[in-house]
């Protein structure tokens, strides 16, 4: 799908998707059954058939030895986020004139990274995955799992935001009921910034660093011992009960 305008998508809302080149759903589980807890995250294609989420729930258990009460448990959470995605299908949405701010702060083992970073909403060709495999090299993190982390944790913020869009056009089309010839909302009234994606990009591009917040939003990543990641999950668990 090639890239919409930003002019073309204030005047004409698109339809929810994923602001990505693959519309995939970012899934998230954190299980807890009789003591024991398992998490993970991942992302799902929604075309795929219902039936494969038990046989991944299945498997699942089955690879990492879990109780199996885990199954139903697994497939009940990620069948219940897809029933969410899909409940937005076919609704507009409006990405509007805009790049939205997206935020890292994630634990991956020993490794913590810490990013600001801007991501345009209106190109449908972006690749978070890809974003993270360039992140990982540039940063040199030799850790596999770090790189799917930042991608999920994009994925979700660009999914929080697209359902946001879903209810500006929501709101656009009730307004424009009551009183012929209304603009479209703004970015402002979901929160999200409005910037002049010309200045700011090229026709392939998906994020950008505004160069006067370069010194402040520059990415960091720290490892950590061992000891110190004993501490960090000793208080997540504290916090957890």
């Amino acid at each position: 799908m090639k890239p919409q305008s930003a002019s073309s998508s204030l005047k004409n809302p698109v339809k929810f998707r994923m602001p990505t080149a693959e519309n995939l759903v970012p899934i998230r589980l954190d299980i807890e059954i009789d003591g024991q807890r398992f998490k993970d995250a991942f992302t799902w294609n929604p075309n795929d058939p219902d039936s494969e989420v038990v046989v991944f729930a299945k498997r699942t258990v089955k690879d990492l030895k879990l109780p199996p009460a885990f199954v139903t448990q697994i497939a009940q959470s990620i069948q219940s986020q897809l029933t969410e995605f899909r409940s937005y299908e076919g609704q507009d949405m409006h990405t509007g004139e805009k790049v939205v701010p997206i935020k890292l702060d994630l634990r991956v083992n020993h490794t913590v990274i810490k990013d600001h970073f801007f991501w345009d909403m209106n190109n449908f060709e972006s690749d978070p995955e890809e974003f993270a495999r360039t992140f990982c090299e540039d940063m040199k993190i030799e850790d596999p799992e770090v790189g799917p982390a930042i991608a999920i944790a994009v994925r979700e913020q660009l999914y929080e935001i697209a359902k946001q869009s879903v209810a500006s056009a929501r709101e656009s089309r009730a307004n424009k009921k009551g009183r012929r010839g209304m603009e479209h909302p703004s970015a402002s009234k979901v929160g999200l910034p409005a910037l002049d994606l010309g200045k700011l990009f090229s026709i392939k591009s998906s994020v950008v660093r505004k160069k006067r917040d370069a010194d402040a939003y520059e990415p960091i990543v720290d490892h950590l011992s061992n000891e110190e990641v004993d501490a960090l999950e000793a208080k997540e668990e504290r916090l957890a009960r």
